[in-house]
């Protein structure tokens, strides 16, 4: 019998303490996102990787998905999914930017100053309510040099749109914008490819026909970007930081 009380109370005070380990959502786009056949796809969001930097004590759920905008992510259900799930002590990241500027697709296009804002100050306000973290990031930089070497933005008011919300709610915020930025520079012109997704027609199998793409990541990018994101999170003295290896 006593054998049985103490197999029973070791299962409940598992129980309880996973019920009390905390959770860090993700939620972005295709840069942060999971990607497919990881062994094999050169492709990788830096949401993927983020887990090396982090003790076991804290469980990272990433739900950010490819091609989704501050207002598809929601519109989708994939909010309300994260929502049910959210507790005192969890912790959100907040990172959309590069799907909101498509102006053909009305799906996913919010104007940075209305929309756009309304859209993080609502998921600022939802995680709050939960008694969760918020954490707002900036997009990640697209490699965009041009023929002087000089390193140009694509993202216009939306980075800075972050920071005001980040300002005016007294958000946790970290400037990704300026640390991929960066990271991009001290690579250069030409070695940054090695950073995102540059092959030639036959050099790597998952890519036949090649691929040139500054947008999303290699491994080496993912690994670095989510490398300054832990990096930055770890300085910050929101409870997230005695996760952080």
């Amino acid at each position: 019998m006593k054998k049985i009380l103490l197999l029973f109370s070791i299962v409940i005070s598992t129980f309880m303490m996973a019920q009390k380990k905390p959770t860090l959502f993700l939620i972005g786009d295709s840069t942060m996102a999971n990607k497919e056949n990881p062994d094999k796809n050169p492709e990788h969001g830096w949401g993927q990787v983020l887990n090396q930097f982090f003790t076991t004590g804290i469980e990272i759920q990433n739900h950010a998905m490819n091609g989704r905008s501050s207002k598809s992510f929601r519109t989708e259900g994939r909010w309300d999914v994260i929502e049910k799930q959210l507790k005192k002590g969890d912790f959100v990241i907040i990172q959309f930017g590069h799907n909101d500027q498509k102006v053909k697709d009305s799906t996913k296009f919010t104007n940075p100053y209305t929309q756009y804002r309304a859209n993080l100050e609502r998921y600022v306000k939802d995680t709050r309510a939960k008694g969760a973290i918020p954490i707002l990031m900036t997009s990640i930089v697209r490699r965009n040099f041009n023929e002087n070497g000089v390193l140009i933005d694509t993202h216009k008011e939306y980075p800075l749109v972050v920071r005001m919300v980040a300002d005016d709610l007294n958000v946790p915020f970290v400037d990704m914008q300026l640390l991929t930025e960066q990271l991009e520079i001290a690579y250069g012109p030409e070695n940054s490819k090695k950073l995102h997704l540059h092959f030639k027609e036959g050099e790597e199998p998952y890519y036949p026909k090649g691929k040139d793409d500054d947008t999303h990541l290699s491994k080496l990018g993912a690994d670095l970007e989510a490398k300054l994101a832990a990096a930055s999170l770890k300085k910050m003295k929101t409870g997230l930081e005695k996760f952080i290896k």
